[in-house]
């Protein structure tokens, strides 16, 4: 049974899961598509800001009282044009994966959404077809100039 735990403030990290194990779970999980911990802390730091336009929300996932799964889902501050959220980190251990526990954590994130959801996935991550499945469809292609 998956025992899933919605983080809304740095103070919703205990003595069973702090920031850095939760940082460190992403990074590892996360695979060859990972961010680098410095991305990631920003990113939960952005999730758990109180500024207009911004904030989120953390998944956890527990299996007999192990993680072994996490996410991270942002406000983007708009809508129509832009989404509402974003869906920027969803990782589940390596030994879990092809058991649902994925779609489950990505499903339950829906519900404390209150608009549209966007994510970004190479076109060769395998969790594509997962997102698909769920109901993700493709309306653009991104593309990026990096100005450093």
């Amino acid at each position: 049974m998956l025992e899933l735990k919605i983080l809304r403030k740095e103070s919703d990290f205990n003595e069973k899961l702090s920031r850095n194990e939760y940082v460190d779970f992403l990074h590892e999980h996360l695979d060859r598509f990972r961010d680098s911990k410095e991305d990631i802390n920003a990113c939960l730091d952005y999730a758990f800001s109180e500024s207009e336009g911004k904030g989120g929300f953390l998944i956890s996932a527990f299996s007999e009282g192990k993680l072994i799964g996490a996410l991270v889902m942002n406000h983007t501050g708009m809508s129509g044009f832009i989404p509402e959220h974003i869906l920027v980190y969803v990782a589940v251990d390596a030994e879990c994966r092809g058991k649902g526990f994925g779609k489950q954590i990505v499903e339950e994130s829906f519900k404390h959404c209150d608009g549209n959801v966007k994510l970004h996935v190479e076109y060769d991550n395998p969790a594509k077809r997962l997102y698909e499945r769920i109901g993700f469809t493709t309306k653009y292609a991104e593309m990026r100039y990096n100005n450093k």
